[in-house]
């Protein structure tokens, strides 16, 4: 798997990374910790160099995870988490950004990662409590100069954010949902980061496993699992957005690959800079999303797929009204 670049930032990482959050949170009764841990060193041994994890997952038990399984190829892997949720429920908004909190938020990940930096560092959702610059200038880039984190990033961040908190301490990468059922970042976040030399981190690059085929609206997700309260992922919807999926297997079937494949190839295909972290449980699953690194779509692949996606109309929000006004601010 080639290494990419994320944006200007010196910061290389495999061409697909692993979003680790579904290791043990919010998808159905947690899995065996030490399958996990098994999986995420199989990453390793396959070539995977990027985890992403976050304090908010579990809390706190997701980060143990991965850093106890990263532990022995610190010096090989790049480690990105995230802080900015309010875990106290002392705020009316959820979040929690003030500079005191995210000083120490990043003692506690430090200790969790079994590392002495943080390679990527992310604010989860924009504080709108907090200015931005107080996050950036007034907080991370303190710890950058401390030696206890490496890089800034911004999660579901808008192009507006992204512009200021990239004036005083510069951005290496943007993490936010893109794929081809949701392609809100292309109206103005992947112009600012291309624009900025900033790198694109699309999570959910598989659409929370509906653009893998496996999905359809007589599927049954268990009581925790947290799609059931999305409503993307209604029955109705579900079954209305059927032709996504249809039009990455009519691409698959061409290059011998399967949905989940053409749409993380797609992803790789639009920019160099851009880097998908798809999230899984399942061995045969983390390899097929590496093998998708392998599939070439030629401009004809690509100009057929927007054609095609055009005049398709997804149906159902991604995340209800409350989870969607935290986002793009």
């Amino acid at each position: 798997m080639q290494p990419r670049e994320l944006g200007r930032s010196s910061l290389t990482v495999s061409a697909i990374g692993l979003g680790c959050m579904g290791l043990n949170y919010q998808r159905g009764p947690a899995p065996d910790r030490s399958e996990m841990i098994a999986l995420v060193r199989a990453a390793v041994e396959r070539g995977v160099t990027f985890f992403d994890t976050a304090e908010v997952y579990g809390p706190f038990t997701n980060e143990d995870l991965v850093g106890e399984a990263l532990e022995p190829f610190r010096k090989d892997v790049v480690i990105a988490t995230k802080f900015g949720h309010d875990l106290n429920q002392s705020r009316p908004s959820g979040l929690d950004s003030r500079p005191e909190r995210i000083r120490q938020a990043v003692e506690g990940s430090l200790k969790r990662l079994r590392v002495e930096a943080i390679d990527l560092y992310y604010q989860h959702r924009v504080d709108p409590d907090v200015p931005i610059e107080d996050v950036a200038a007034g907080a991370v880039k303190e710890l950058i100069a401390e030696g206890k984190v490496k890089h800034f990033g911004l999660s579901e961040a808008g192009a507006a954010t992204i512009r200021r908190a990239h004036a005083v301490q510069p951005v290496t990468a943007v993490q936010s949902e893109y794929s081809l059922w949701w392609r809100e970042p292309e109206a103005e976040v992947l112009s600012t980061c291309e624009e900025l030399g900033i790198g694109f981190v699309p999570y959910s690059p598989l659409g929370r496993g509906f653009l893998t085929g496996k999905i359809d609206e007589t599927t049954a997700f268990g009581g925790n699992d947290n799609r059931t309260g999305l409503p993307r992922f209604s029955p109705e919807a579900r079954k209305a957005n059927r032709p996504v999926v249809d039009l990455l297997q009519e691409i698959g079937g061409e290059k011998h690959a399967t949905p989940a494949q053409i749409a993380l190839a797609w992803l790789l295909a639009k920019k160099p800079w851009i880097v998908p972290i798809p999230g899984t449980t399942k061995l045969h699953r983390l390899e097929e999303n590496i093998g998708a690194a392998a599939i070439e779509l030629t401009t004809d692949d690509l100009r057929h797929i927007e054609d095609a996606d055009a005049r398709i109309t997804v149906q159902g929000d991604r995340y209800p009204q409350e989870e969607a006004e935290r986002t793009q601010r």
